[in-house]
């Protein structure tokens, strides 16, 4: 699996940075807009729906549980600073989709036990796209998650996230994790869309 978290730089804006995710393939976006009033957040959510409709892609919005309903997302990825996974699956119901961040076993540990469907964890190495970073992980940090959860028996999709490039694919997706989320990377490219479409060639070879 391969998520594109969204994003803005001085030369795309948030809608067509998901626009030319959706024309590379990617089949999950999080529409991520920190820090932006929520009116706006409802306006590019329900284009996002749109165009994720369109696309046959699955739509997570960022943070806010209670805009949800209101932008017609698949469901919600919280952060560690955001409302707990029990309280969102309370307001949610068991239909929609919760992710959480995680930078520990023990993060994954709680998710899993709230009722989490997926875990973002991270970060794998230094990322400009989000403030407050927790530790790195690298690859040794997911060796070391994946293993503790298989010794434990915990089953959930766990997502590497934080700073990936093409370049970092291949050994991340061997430590076990069961995919990827990429951002800035894409949108770095000289073509957007094409990087998204090599990344996830790279992440079908990688299962």
């Amino acid at each position: 699996m391969i998520q594109f978290i969204s994003h803005r730089t001085d030369e795309i804006s948030c809608l067509d940075g998901i626009r030319m995710a959706l024309d590379g393939g990617c089949k999950w976006i999080q529409l991520r807009m920190k820090d932006s009033p929520e009116e706006e957040i409802v306006r590019t959510g329900i284009q996002v729906r749109e165009l994720c409709d369109r696309y046959g892609a699955t739509m997570i919005l960022d943070d806010h549980t209670h805009l949800v309903s209101e932008t017609g997302a698949d469901g919600v990825h919280l952060g560690k600073s955001d409302m707990p996974i029990g309280q969102a699956r309370a307001i949610l119901g068991k239909d929609r989709i919760i992710g959480g961040t995680a930078n520990t076993f023990e993060d994954i540990v709680s998710h899993w036990k709230a009722g989490a469907d997926y875990i973002g964890c991270g970060p794998f190495r230094f990322t400009t796209t989000k403030k407050n970073l927790s530790p790195l992980l690298g690859l040794e940090g997911y060796r070391k998650i994946i293993s503790r959860m298989e010794a434990e028996g915990i089953r959930i999709p766990v997502i590497a996230i934080g700073g990936i490039t093409a370049e970092d694919i291949p050994s991340i997706l061997a430590t076990g994790v069961g995919g990827i989320a990429v951002s800035g990377t894409v949108l770095r490219a000289q073509d957007p869309a094409a990087e998204m479409a090599r990344l996830i060639s790279l992440t079908d070879k990688g299962h």
